[in-house]
């Protein structure tokens, strides 16, 4: 099954000049999300993960199931502000400014192995910022996985650890 042929573009989202990859084609589809879901935990198990972080939003719609089929426990990556309880944050550029993200200051024991997983990725900021903040808080970052991957961005180059997506466009 060819995975692009449920994903959806749309041009000028969320403002012109940017082509929009729309998984929800995707995960309304139960056979095409079996197939996405099963070709992502053949790359994520390899990595023998603990937990899987879910980067906010879209994120944890690939890695809480992923976690359940995997037999792993899941952790959100969120925005300032919106999760309960003490929080480790971490701030990081972005192309125009910056951001940041928290986890859950007891959402991993030190040493444990945690992949981090989103739908997609663009530059890869976002994903290098996750994997700095996992090992902020003592994880071990064996990999990260998407999705889709904006190949034309560069994304991966940002990253530390071996990168796994399911589809990938160059433009």
């Amino acid at each position: 099954m060819d995975l692009k042929d449920h994903i959806r573009g749309i041009p000028d989202f969320p403002k012109p000049g940017i082509y929009f990859y729309d998984i929800s084609t995707l995960l309304r589809d139960a056979d095409a999300w079996q197939v996405a879901m099963g070709r992502m935990a053949r790359a994520v198990r390899a990595h023998h993960p603990d937990l899987l972080a879910g980067v906010e939003s879209r994120g944890f719609l690939i890695a809480a199931p992923l976690a359940l089929k995997l037999g792993c426990g899941f952790v959100m990556l969120r925005k300032r502000g919106k999760l309960p309880g003490y929080t480790v944050g971490l701030e990081y550029a972005l192309e125009y400014g910056a951001d940041h993200i928290e986890i859950q200051a007891d959402a991993v024991t030190p040493g444990q192995r945690v992949v981090v997983v989103d739908d997609l990725l663009a530059t890869g900021g976002t994903m290098a910022a996750g994997i700095a903040l996992l090992r902020k808080v003592g994880a071990e970052v064996p990999a990260a996985a998407a999705l889709i991957e904006l190949r034309f961005l560069n994304g991966r180059s940002r990253l530390d650890v071996p990168f796994d997506a399911l589809v990938s466009y160059d433009k």
